[in-house]
Order: structure tokens, then sequence, then C-alpha cells
């Protein structure tokens, strides 16, 4: 069995981003297709800055939105300065990497430039350098060059990552990773501003030690921070807004946290940490040995699409039978088992996933009785277009419904009910 440090080494190992070549390479072919139209120079790879938590290299397995400055002429500034340049421009860049990939997705918004490949998305914004290192970025909204300080991020990032022995990028990626897991509706700035800070207050997690506890007293000082409508970016002091309250998924989360650390002796101990932050855990040699005594028939969602969890996702489960109706939740609430031969209609509460997108599924049988009866189940499956699943309670152990919203290839939501069975 792995000690701790072992056990969060191969953590941060598998939450590395793999596929950081076909990544460079598109950027490198975005930026030579921008150079060739504003600086006659096509195979030129300057003139970019990759931003966003990708830039900051706070960024996690399975990115989907990959962000790139892409850093105008200077001489261009008066023809863009109308209050139709932003939009003149953000066009101009569009048509540009149209040249290059014909046949692809590519969309303007208000901000940027959105190029949709299969694994990831692209988020190009034409920006002018201002003398201070920061930019000038086009918003069509307000027909305005508003002014933005990611080179201040980042250095502010890298400077404290070096300082404190590599633990706020460890910090970061494993936030991203139980965001991931537990639908946990907080951008990528805010993840590493909150790190950041705590990894400030708490100088004694700075020395690249024990992330273990580091990652649960951090869960615990979330839970504990008062409601706020921003927090500042270290090194720019720019707002980032709090888009959805955090502390209650905190306080959970930190239970967990606790329960895997009390394991830390037991068979159970990476399966506790799995619980917390997904597959990005590796299985103990125990339980790989044990899942030879049934069909392991579990699928993981993180295996077909990239994440970025940016919206709600709400179900619950009507539980039934011939004489009443009652809620799962209520029961969760008062720590009640679902008795034997209830039917189970699993519905979405609440969803603010901007049509279209698919809907899908995941029920999981766990215990003893699921692994003798070689029931455990774990297949991805489609909705049927009700925004529901009826299933029933037919034998002890406590199992779990997932659901996960798909929209244009990418995870944007995912809910979770376990479903405890007497």
């Amino acid at each position: 069995m792995p000690s701790p440090a072992e056990l969060f080494d191969q953590i941060l190992e598998n939450l590395k981003v793999s596929n950081y070549q076909e990544i460079a390479n598109r950027r490198d072919e975005i930026t030579k297709s921008l150079n060739g139209e504003y600086r006659a120079a096509p195979e030129s790879t300057a003139n970019r800055l990759m931003v966003g938590s990708y830039g900051r290299h706070t960024a996690i397995n399975g990115i989907s939105d990959l962000d790139l400055l892409y850093i105008l002429p200077s001489d261009l500034r008066n023809k863009y300065r109308s209050p139709e340049g932003p939009y003149r421009a953000l066009i101009r860049t569009k048509d540009a990497i149209l040249r290059r990939y014909p046949t692809t997705d590519i969309s303007v918004s208000q901000l940027v430039v959105s190029i949709k490949f299969q694994n990831f998305t692209f988020e190009v914004q034409p920006v002018f350098q201002e003398k201070d290192g920061d930019f000038a970025y086009p918003d069509t909204k307000k027909k305005l060059w508003l002014r933005t300080k990611p080179r201040k991020e980042i250095e502010a990032i890298k400077e404290f990552d070096s300082e404190s022995s590599g633990s706020l990028r460890a910090l970061c990626r494993l936030t991203r990773s139980w965001k991931n897991k537990h639908d946990v509706h907080i951008g990528g700035l805010l993840i590493d501003t909150l790190a950041f800070n705590f990894l400030k207050q708490n100088e004694q997690y700075q020395s690249g030690k024990h992330y273990d506890h580091m990652f649960s007293d951090f869960l615990a000082w979330l839970s504990n921070e008062p409601r706020k409508g921003y927090y500042l970016a270290p090194g720019s002091n720019q707002r980032v807004r709090v888009k959805q309250a955090f502390q209650r998924k905190a306080s959970a989360a930190h239970e967990l946290a606790l329960k895997a650390i009390d394991s830390e002796d037991t068979d159970s101990y990476q399966q506790q940490w799995r619980n917390l932050l997904g597959k990005p855990v590796p299985l103990s040699d125990a339980q790989k040995s044990r899942n030879h005594d049934y069909v392991d028939t579990e699928q993981f969602i993180e295996d077909y699409y990239p994440q970025n969890i940016r919206y709600t996702l709400d179900i619950d489960c009507s539980v039934k039978d011939q004489n009443e109706s009652t809620w799962l939740s209520g029961l969760l609430r008062r720590r009640l088992r679902l008795p034997h031969e209830r039917k189970l209609v699993f519905e979405v509460t609440f969803c603010d996933v901007p049509a279209p997108f698919e809907l899908k599924w995941k029920v999981l049988n766990q215990g003893d009785e699921a692994r003798e009866r070689d029931m455990i189940r774990g297949s991805i499956l489609d909705d049927d277009g009700s925004q529901s699943l009826q299933e029933s309670s037919d034998f002890y152990g406590d199992h779990f419904v997932e659901c996960y919203a798909i929209k244009d290839g990418i995870l944007v939501a995912r809910a979770h009910i376990s479903v405890p069975i007497e």
C-alpha cells in the first residue's frame, strides 16, 4: 500500500495534461494563420500568449477550454479604435483562422473567436499590448477595448509556486479534480486565487509535503470562507467573480477527506480518496484483486469527454410503493435507508445548461451482494428524452446514480445522488 506521499505523487502524475503536443500543434497553426494575416509571416509562431489555467500551468488532464491571446501589430490600433473596431478585429481574426480550418466550427462571441476541435476548444482573443505589459481586448457589447492583466497573474502563480515548493499548483490541480468529480460550479481563476490565498495564510503547507492534510485543511478553510461576490486575483488584483457558493460542497468534501485520512492503513484507503477526487486516484492492489471476482463493467465519463464543469445540474429520486411516494433527498437527510422492492424514478430537478445538450446516466451498484451477483453495472446510458430514469431497490448496498450534461462534445455539468438500500 502506498504512503500518502507516494499516493499523491501518483494522483498528480495522473492529473498532468497528456495531450500537450496536440494542443501545441493547434496553437502553432492558429498563430501562423494570424501572423500570415496581420504580418505577412505565415511561418512565424511569435506574437502569442497562452493564458487561463493552461497558461498558469494549473490545468489538469481533460482540459476543454484553451485561452490564446494573439498580439496585434500596434500600428493597427487607430484602424480598430471606432465603436465597430472590436467586432471588425474579431471577424478578421475569425476569417484568417477559417482559411486554415475551413471545415471546423468557428464562431465569434462578445469577446473571443471560438474554434471547436474534437477534443478541446480554443478561444482566441486579438489584443493590443500596452507599454506596461497589460493588454487591451475587444468587447463587442460595450464597443470598447478594455484592459486585462494575465501576465501579472501568470507571474504571481509561477513565483509563489516556486516559493511553496510546488504546493500551489498541486493544490490547484487537486481542487480541479474535486470540482469535476462533485460538480462544483467554480471557475479556474477563482480556484487558483483561493489556493493562493490559503497557502499564503498557512505556511506549514509551503514545503511541498503532506498533500493529504493540505487538501483536507483547504476544504475546511473553503467551507468557513464568508460569502463574497468576488475575490482579487493574485498579481493583477482584478476581480474574480464567485458564480455560485462553494461552502456547502467544500464542507461535504472535507468530511470525505477526513475519512480518507483515517483509512490510511486499510485496504479502502485509495478508494476513499477516489470517492473525493475521482478516477485520477489509482486503485489499490487489493481492490484490483477483488475486481477479478466479478466483471468490472463500470465506465467513466472522463474517458469519453473532456470536462469543463460550468453549469448546474441537480437530480432527485421519487421513491414509490403502492401507497405513497417520497423524495430520496429527504430520506438521506434523515440518514434512512431505502426499503427493498420500491420503484425509483430519478429526475432532473434543475438544469441551467443552454439547449441543445445531451443527457446521460450511470447507475453503479456497490457492496458485497452486487459483487456476488455480478451486477455492479456502471455503464453510461443515453437519456430517453424524459430527463428521468426508472430503477428499483432490489438488493442491499450503497449504490449511486450520476447524471451528466454534454454540450458541444464537452461534459459541462454533472450530478450525483447516493442510493443506500437496507
